[in-house]
């Protein structure tokens, strides 16, 4: 009994020891990435309490700067994967950790030009996609403030990915909520002119980000300079040696995440324009109910970026087991954690718009009763958006992203989009259109990667031979 009995205990043991380890290293991650999206979400707070037409000129500006920005945060995302695959072949090694953040650093600085170039030219782009021209020109200027945040933001990535690959994402989370302490106190004396500053308004607001940005890089290279540790692999050592080697294959792991995060991003972009075409209110709305989705999207996020680096270290080690407890804790986690959202924003909705716009005054009513309505697309929504999230990042610690890249773009620009423009204008719609259709982008998405999840584990030793 005991013979049959010890293979069972072991096999709990490990799933147990994989939920601790898990939870140990996702939690940081998630409270980081809340709050990195605080700093967004008081933003946009605080435009609202400008006015209406502040936040929707916000709205505009800050689509249109994520467009080009996430395709760079892809990039770096793959020293994640990449350093956690080195530590699980030698949890030793040092050189080839600190080649991949060099070259991280590298790309951050080379994508940082052109995303500065394309959005020096917000107001004129915008005037091109049709937008309302006040709109535009209001989202132009915020927008040259806010574009320089890209640069800090992304080499704050690298490093951040490389505290997780080390399952020491604690600082990480530190810094992040100094930044949203800081930015907040920056929104509030930039937007408005407390305490002596000017009275910028809108551009206040991209100032106080970018030196946001700029602190939680500097905060962390603080860290990574200070920490034993972190000292052992003098990561800015020798910083101007060219290593094109891994340069290369830094570009050939991340073009395809980039790819995949900008056509989930982008799709959710368009969403904007499409409501900026419909109408100020229908903007505004969607606006404070994307906020409040991507607000719990970062609790699947974190798991799917913990799952990452788990499975990265299990597909170093050759451990076949460890990458399938890895995947599945953190699916189970990311998808259960949605449901919840899903219930609070079909039960609670004007609790959660409060904090986004004076739902009391009889001039925001229609954009409040559109944000109500749109929170019910999101609620339907949750479950696929957390398990995309999870499976994306599970697939991306076996170094999987060329067949996701695929699924993603068929998801989302195949399916999601077009749905969104037929429901939304062809059929009348409008806004609840709109959303119908980024519902139905997500579910495809959520289908499709996790059918390659499962295809990939069928073939069980075959996935470290990949």
């Amino acid at each position: 009994m005991s013979a049959l009995s010890t293979p069972n205990a072991a096999l709990k043991r490990a799933w147990r020891d994989e939920i601790i380890a898990m939870l140990s290293l996702s939690w940081p991650m998630i409270l980081t990435n809340l709050a990195q999206t605080a700093m967004t979400a008081t933003d946009v707070m605080m435009m609202g309490w400008v006015s209406a037409h502040t936040l929707a000129a916000g709205a505009l500006g800050t689509n249109l700067y994520y467009v080009p920005m996430i395709f760079g945060l892809g990039l770096m995302l793959a020293t994640s994967p990449m350093m956690a695959r080195e530590l699980g072949r030698n949890k030793h090694t040092v050189r080839e950790i600190r080649r991949t953040v060099r070259q991280g650093l590298w790309i951050a600085v080379t994508i940082s030009i052109p995303i500065w170039f394309v959005l020096w030219n917000t107001q004129s782009i915008l005037m091109a996609m049709g937008q309302d021209p006040a709109l535009a020109a209001e989202a132009g200027a915020y927008v040259r403030a806010l574009q320089w945040a890209a640069l800090p933001f992304y080499c704050y990535i690298v490093v951040r990915s490389f505290l997780a690959a080390l399952e020491r994402p604690g600082w990480a989370l530190v810094i992040a909520v100094l930044a949203v302490m800081f930015n907040a106190l920056a929104n509030w004396c930039l937007i408005f002119g407390h305490f002596g500053f000017p009275k910028l308004g809108i551009v206040g607001s991209g100032i106080a980000t970018t030196l946001s940005s700029a602190l939680m890089f500097i905060g962390l290279v603080i860290v990574v300079l200070r920490d034993r540790q972190f000292r052992r692999y003098r990561l800015f050592g020798r910083f101007w040696r060219a290593d094109w080697a891994r340069y290369r294959e830094l570009l050939r792991l991340g073009l395809p995440i980039a790819a995949i995060l900008s056509f989930e991003v982008t799709i959710f972009n368009a969403a904007a324009f499409l409501m900026g075409i419909i109408g100020p209110d229908s903007l505004a709305a969607h606006a404070i109910a994307i906020q409040i989705a991507s607000i719990s999207f970062m609790v699947p996020m974190g798991f799917g970026q913990a799952a990452t680096v788990r499975i990265g270290r299990a597909y170093g080690a050759q451990d076949r087991d460890g990458i399938k407890r890895a995947g599945w804790v953190a699916f189970a986690a990311g998808t259960g954690f949605m449901v919840l959202t899903a219930l609070l924003m079909l039960l609670a909705p004007h609790q959660l718009i409060r904090a986004f716009i004076d739902v009391s005054d009889p001039a925001n009513a229609p954009v409040v009763s559109l944000a109500v309505s749109f929170l019910a697309f999101a609620a339907l929504f949750q479950i696929f958006d957390g398990g995309q999230a999870v499976a994306s990042g599970m697939l991306r610690g076996l170094h999987d992203t060329t067949i996701p890249m695929i699924y993603a773009a068929i998801a989302y620009w195949g399916i999601g989009l077009p749905l969104s423009v037929a429901f939304g204008f062809w059929l009348k719609l409008e806004g609840a259109g709109i959303w119908l259709g980024l519902l139905s982008g997500l579910a495809a998405a959520a289908i499709l990667l996790m059918s390659r999840w499962l295809r990939r584990e069928k073939l069980g030793i075959e996935i470290i031979r990949h």
